[in-house]
């Protein structure tokens, strides 16, 4: 209920936009369609799906089929059958497995678990790259305003400049009170250059992450209501991120993997049945020899172990080892999931606090210059002294401008932490949603030698201008001038995820490893 009640919120949010400048919603949508880090996630999700058909695979009859031409060079003694050939074989085997151990049941349980596991790690990085989104969309937001600040203060400070120095000619005024003036404004010079250096890095940032510049960005939508208290956000986070359900399945899938192990102690039980021609292809078969002949049969095959050289003790080991190794980052990954939930929440919290503070610091620090100024003109307060208030109404506007970027960041990594970041959860309306169920359907229960897929097109966009394009580049695919697409291509490969299903972390069949 909690979880519904803040993404319906959040989409509610999302859904109000400006029409003549870029939304946050269509940055997100942006990075969903185009960022490769998702692109690439989603093709290795596709890579564990062909592991569960790869692992059924070994459980499927297996039939085979040789062809041999042969002639005989010499022959003698016994062998002496009079005819050299050539001789023609051709034969045809199946084999179907009876007994493995209980190996393949434990094969494609561990394939299935990873697949869930690999769904989370999806969701995960999905999270992460929106977080990343909406850190570099108010980088470029907080950026811009300081640059824009800093302009402001560079002109006050020249005209402060102007009118030092007229003063100065009608001796009102001391050098000292010109070369103070003058100083300060090579520091705002300073201090401009810098917040236009910064500014460069988060439009370059936020092309990275976004796929294409920023042009005139929409103040964001308000956050949702978020828990009223760091320990609410803890619970929410430690039933719903999808970073600690993927370490959970992995470990339930390393249960099945030293079952897998222990198989190799146990005999194996085939079926095998087969069929056999042969034909003398010369004509010049020994008396009384036909030229042709066939054979079938069917029988049972056996493989007992008795001694390996210690390889299934070792093999078991190892697994052994491997599953403790993930039950200590179980542990180690719920550690920081608290961790992260707390510090976004503390920083959240600190933030708001900071921009209540430093309100009330420029409301303060706009009547303290005016007043300096005020009483400067009649000779109570000296040119530093309005120079300080001015630096210090700077400085407070520009700490106003980032805790309000800090706030709306801490609060979406909040989040982010507790589940609740990702394209599902933000009703993002660009094109339809990536659906990991549908290959996992297609790849999975394959029984086709044949089957493949084309060569992957990427889906992730290049940010190259042709401008940039040096004359020998390493990567020469076509490139498209960058630039901003308020509604992005689909990508290749996305499909519609089914409304029938609630959530993309469907469990799969075999919940708990099987012993023995």
């Amino acid at each position: 209920m909690v979880r519904t009640l803040l993404t319906g919120t959040l989409v509610a949010a999302l859904m109000a936009g400006t029409a003549d400048a870029d939304t946050l919603r269509e940055a997100l949508v942006s990075a969903y369609q185009t960022n490769p880090t998702l692109t690439a996630q989603r093709q290795t999700l596709e890579s564990t799906d062909a592991q569960v058909a790869i692992a059924k695979a070994a459980g499927r009859p297996q039939v085979s089929a040789t062809v041999g031409l042969n002639r005989y060079i010499t022959q003698t003694g016994v062998l002496a059958t009079g005819g050299k050939g050539p001789t023609l074989s051709t034969g045809v085997n199946v084999s179907y497995p009876l007994f493995n151990g209980g190996s393949v049941r434990n094969n494609v349980k561990a394939a299935e678990t990873r697949v869930e596991a690999g769904r989370a790690t999806l969701t995960a990085v999905e999270g992460d790259v929106f977080t990343n989104a909406v850190g570099s969309y108010m980088d470029v937001i907080r950026d811009r305003a300081i640059v824009e600040l800093n302009q402001n203060n560079v002109k006050v400070l020249t005209t402060n400049l102007e009118a030092t120095r007229d003063r100065f000619q009608i001796g009102d005024l001391t050098r000292t009170d010109v070369a103070q003036s003058e100083a300060r404004l090579q520091l705002g010079y300073a201090q401009l250059a810098t917040a236009q250096g910064n500014a460069a890095a988060s439009e370059a940032t936020y092309r990275q992450q976004i796929g294409h510049p920023p042009g005139d960005l929409s103040p964001p939508p308000p956050l949702p209501p978020l828990p009223a208290s760091d320990d609410e956000a803890v619970r929410i986070a430690l039933a719903d991120n999808p970073d600690l359900l993927s370490i959970a399945r992995q470990e339930v899938a390393s249960g099945y993997d030293v079952n897998v192990a222990k198989a190799g102690r146990l005999p194996t039980l085939s079926a095998q049945a087969s069929g056999d021609y042969a034909a003398n292809i010369g004509g010049n078969a020994p008396q009384g020899f036909p030229n042709t002949g066939t054979q079938t049969a069917i029988g049972l095959g056996a493989t007992i172990p008795i001694f390996q050289g210690g390889l299934p003790a070792a093999r078991i080991r190892q697994a052994q080892a491997q599953q403790g190794e993930l039950r200590e980052q179980v542990v180690g990954t719920e550690r920081a999931v608290v961790q992260q939930t707390r510090a976004a929440y503390a920083n959240y919290e600190a933030a708001q606090q900071a921009i209540q503070a430093q309100t009330v610091a420029v409301q303060a620090n706009q009547l303290a210059l005016e007043g300096n100024r005020a009483e400067q003109s009649v000779g109570t307060r000296t040119i530093i002294e309005v120079l300080n208030a001015e630096q210090d109404l700077l400085n407070s506007q520009v700490a106003l401008v980032t805790a309000k970027r800090d706030a709306y960041v801490a609060g979406f990594q909040l989040l982010n932490a507790m589940g609740q970041a990702q394209a599902q959860d933000l009703g993002l309306d660009g094109g339809p949603l990536y659906d990991p169920l549908g290959n996992y359907r297609r790849v999975a229960n394959n029984w086709n030698d044949w089957a493949t897929d084309p060569a992957h097109v990427p889906a992730a966009t290049r940010t190259v201008s042709p401008q940039e394009m040096p004359a020998n580049p390493i990567v020469t695919p076509q490139i498209e001038p960058a630039g901003i697409n308020a509604t992005p291509p689909s990508s290749p490969g996305v499909t519609t995820q089914p409304a029938a299903n609630p959530s993309v972390l469907a469990p799969l069949p075999s919940e708990s490893p099987e012993r023995g």
